[in-house]
């Protein structure tokens, strides 16, 4: 029995997925930023702080769905191939809209275009080093030491 004092996930709303998109790993995302056929689409809604990578469009997770259309044909309309999807770490909001955005595409037959996900998110970036953090806008260096790892002792 479902608990009623729980309330729902923001997904629940919309369909679940068919598709699972591949990977992108960072580095072929970065050797892509300069390539017009590659586009990143940044999910984060309120957690978008520390920056974002650079060229990314932001599409908040939540009302990605109803807009799958508009991003299709943004892409289609400026020879876009590859949209690759992120988020935080890319283990929530960012594989479940590339999978929405790969359902979309496999709908209209659409062999043009290719939903991706960004692996390790943009904490995985960031932990790429220099090169990476480099290709961040409005990159705050303090904002990310949060998420280092612990030392071991």
């Amino acid at each position: 029995m479902a608990d009623a004092s729980k309330p729902p996930n923001w997904w629940d709303a919309f369909p679940p997925p068919r598709h699972t998109a591949p990977l992108i790993p960072r580095e072929e995302a970065l050797s892509g930023l300069s390539s017009p056929d590659l586009l990143l689409v940044d999910v984060r809604r309120t957690d978008f702080e520390g920056g974002t990578i650079k060229g990314s469009l932001n599409l908040p997770a939540h009302s990605f769905y109803l807009n799958r259309a508009v991003l299709h044909d943004l892409c289609t309309r400026a020879g876009v191939k590859q949209v690759a999807f992120y988020c935080g770490s890319s283990s929530g909001r960012g594989p479940r809209c590339s999978a929405w955005f790969a359902d979309y595409l496999a709908e209209k037959k659409e062999n043009n275009v290719q939903a991706l996900t960004l692996a390790g998110g943009i904490k995985g970036w960031v932990k790429g080093g220099e090169a990476y953090t480099n290709n961040v806008d409005g990159y705050e260096p303090d904002y990310w030491k949060q998420f280092d790892e612990p030392e071991r002792r």
